[in-house]
């Protein structure tokens, strides 16, 4: 059996406890004798095995040397509508006697008799004060121990019980589910962009070409004849002009095709298994109890 941390073994507590106090146990002030605050509750302990809460943890913070100290949960009266924890009967000078906690030390019997010893002087007192014989009881319940047979419930039943107004008030079992979200992060980038590639290309162009043919040919018959007369001249020239076609390639730019850029989304599931746990009731008979479980 070992004494731990509500935060420490719960770090999500807000979350897990979120149906009752344990939910924002820090957000309590403690008081004690009325309106003589204290200190503030700083976190809870709790015994491993058996679940039991068993103590508040009190930062006394500016108002009592800033030390923190232990409130056994059976000392603690509970005002949710206010967050108020209330230790009756205790005085600032008594919390002032409480010894200090250390987080960072185990929790062990001979420290939490030192604390134990401040309220049961507590409970002597205001049973002395209103002249009953519970002071004896007290003392009596408190001996005949060791720190391997102390059970909270049995030796300091009054300083552990819980503060319950309802003697119905249900058990809560738990179970753990898979709660899926999702994260937006970044698988890639695609850049698009052009560059420039060459090649060579072959045009054809038929071009025409002129060409200055001769033709000779002997008169006929009808024309034959003597020109007795004819002078014989140099110089006589039949000018013909000649042109011919020549390629003229040049380069111009055309759109060859567009290339739009855009995103699309597409969907997939995405499957995860996890063990999860669940709380199962226990439950134990003892004797002749005759138990009816209704579901």
């Amino acid at each position: 059996m070992a004494l731990v941390s509500l935060k420490e073994t719960y770090p999500d507590y807000r979350n897990q406890f979120s149906d009752n106090s344990l939910s924002h146990i820090d957000d309590y002030s403690v008081y004690a004798n009325g309106d003589d605050k204290v200190g503030s509750v700083e976190d809870g302990l709790f015994d491993d095995t058996t679940g039991q809460f068993r103590y508040l943890i009190v930062d006394t913070g500016g108002w009592i040397f800033g030390k923190k100290v232990l409130l056994p949960i059976g000392a603690a009266r509970f005002d949710n509508s206010q967050q108020r924890v209330y230790v009756e009967g205790l005085t600032k000078d008594q919390v002032e006697n409480l010894p200090k906690y250390d987080g960072s030390a185990s929790v062990d019997h001979d420290y939490e008799e030192r604390v134990r010893g401040v309220y049961r002087e507590n409970r002597v007192g205001q049973s002395a004060a209103v002249g009953t014989s519970a002071a004896v009881g007290t003392s009596a319940a408190v001996s005949g121990y060791t720190a391997d047979t102390y059970d909270y419930d049995t030796h300091d039943a009054d300083l552990y019980a819980m503060d319950r107004t309802d003697e119905n008030q249900p058990i809560r079992l738990y179970e753990e589910r898979l709660v899926a979200d999702k994260d937006r992060v970044r698988a890639g980038s695609v850049r698009v962009g052009k560059h420039v590639e060459s090649q060579t290309a072959e045009v054809s162009v038929p071009l025409e070409k002129e060409r200055v043919v001769i033709e000779r040919s002997a008169p006929g018959t009808t024309t034959a004849g003597v020109v007795g007369d004819h002078v014989f001249e140099d110089g006589e020239v039949a000018n013909v002009e000649v042109f011919e076609e020549q390629a003229n390639v040049r380069k111009e730019a055309f759109v060859r095709e567009e290339v739009n850029v855009r995103k699309e989304t597409s969907q997939e599931v995405a499957r995860t298994q996890e063990t999860v746990r669940r709380e199962e009731l226990d439950i134990d008979g003892d004797g002749a109890a005759d138990v009816v479980d209704k579901r």
